[in-house]
């Protein structure tokens, strides 16, 4: 992103997610006003991302999508990295947030399509 306000903003909804947690209203409010900014600045990923972001949180009340994988586990990997602790939905949250602020990133756009194909699964919606 190259506009400077919405820079500011992503940065003030990553310090308030870390300091405070998710506050539903809050949130949401900032995200629909960075996705002007983005939508401005024509970053349709991003755009859609956000979109879906704050629309769930809505529809949820929490961020139930967990960081994509970065490869795929076999069984025997899955059932360890369940007894390992559990990454929450505000950690996934952050994540997703500081992929956005580098989405010029190959690695970090790739990331954030996982993360649009979740929510929208999650949602029930064909991707």
């Amino acid at each position: 992103m190259e506009n400077i306000k919405a820079q500011k903003l992503l940065n003030k909804i990553q310090r308030d997610l870390m300091r405070n947690g998710i506050i539903i209203n809050t949130l949401v409010e900032d995200l629909k006003e960075l996705r002007n900014f983005v939508v401005e600045e024509n970053i349709p990923l991003l755009a859609k991302a956000v979109r879906l972001t704050y629309e769930h949180i809505q529809e949820n009340e929490a961020f139930e999508i967990p960081i994509p994988d970065d490869e795929p586990l076999d069984e025997e990997e899955i059932e360890d990295q369940e007894e390992t602790e559990e990454v929450t939905g505000q950690e996934s949250l952050e994540y997703m947030l500081s992929l956005m602020a580098d989405h010029s990133n190959k690695i970090n756009e790739m990331e954030l399509r996982e993360y649009i194909k979740a929510l929208k699964e999650y949602a029930g919606e064909d991707y």
